[in-house]
Order: structure tokens, then sequence, then C-alpha cells
């Protein structure tokens, strides 16, 4: 199964981290080898860059975003824009 989830990008030990919106194997780890890189996510600045084709592309196909993912996802509308497209 594929999943949407952040993988930890940046310098290491340091306390901000930055992540990355990846689509991935659920089986991998977090640092595993990514399917797609859909924008990246820094909660310390509070940017947020998602790529909405990639990120519908990956849901129509059964993708599972995590809880974390869940949250930015609805807050940038993107479940809003896969309702419409699907009208549910």
């Amino acid at each position: 199964m594929v999943k949407l989830r952040l993988k930890r990008c940046g310098r290491k030990q340091r306390a901000a981290a930055v992540y990355r919106i990846v689509a991935i194997d659920g089986r991998s780890r977090r640092e595993g080898k990514d399917l797609c890189k859909m924008g990246f996510y820094d909660p310390i600045h509070s940017q947020t860059y998602l790529n909405i084709p990639a990120i519908l592309y990956f849901l129509e196909k059964g993708a599972q975003p995590t809880g974390t993912l869940f949250d930015i996802f609805k807050r940038a509308g993107v479940f809003y824009k896969f309702r419409k497209k699907f009208n549910y």
C-alpha cells in the first residue's frame, strides 16, 4: 500500500527539522526510497509547498495520508478539490 508521509531532511540533530512530503511504500522506513516528492513542510516557519496535481493523482490511486498530512491537506483545501473532481 502506498502512503503519503513526511520524510525528514536537512541537517542532522537540528532542532528545527524540515520535512519533504513524499509517496512511499507503507512497509519502508521513514528515510526509505520514495516514489515521488510532492512538496515540503517547515513547522518552525509555517511554510508549506504542495504539488496538488501529484497529490490528487496518488489519492485517486488509493494512497493513504498519515494523520499529520491529513491535517495539512485539510488546511490547504486538497480534499475539497478531490471531492469536487469526483462530485462527492
